[in-house]
């Protein structure tokens, strides 16, 4: 009930105030504080308020967060034991073994073999830069 109260002083102290400033010709803003003053007071006629009070000081409700809490932190402890499981590497049996492809699906490219790229040397990728810098006497 309190907080009832509290949130229509809200409302009509934010009316006043819209009211102050249409008569100071500035009707947009007054039209938007007005907006602003009606939520608390549209919260308090839906129920929103009570149900919220009702919820913050209810120990079965509280518990209820807690037991969404242990849900999700045992959700993502599972979800980062599957990454670090799978992170250690198939058999190699299941990694040469080909998949199977949906009936009428085209064939997958094969890979080619053959020498590994070599890097470039890292002097042509830093010319430009280096030629910034000479020009600056750095």
């Amino acid at each position: 009930m309190l907080a009832e109260t509290i949130c229509s002083a809200v409302s009509a102290a934010g009316l006043g105030i819209a009211a102050i400033t249409a008569y100071r010709k500035r009707f947009l803003s007054a039209a938007r504080i007005a907006a602003y003053a009606l939520v608390p007071l549209g919260l308090v006629m839906t129920g929103a308020v009570a149900w919220l009070a009702d919820t913050a000081f209810s120990p079965m409700a509280w518990a209820g967060f807690g037991v969404l809490g242990l849900a999700w932190v045992l959700f993502l402890s599972t979800r980062a034991v599957e990454r670090r499981r799978a992170g250690r590497g198939r058999p190699a049996a299941e990694e040469t073994a080909p998949r199977a492809a949906a009936p009428g699906a085209p064939a997958a490219p094969r890979a080619v073999t053959g020498k590994p790229r070599t890097a470039e040397p890292a002097g042509d990728d830093f010319s430009d830069i280096e030629a910034i810098l000479k020009k600056h006497g750095i």
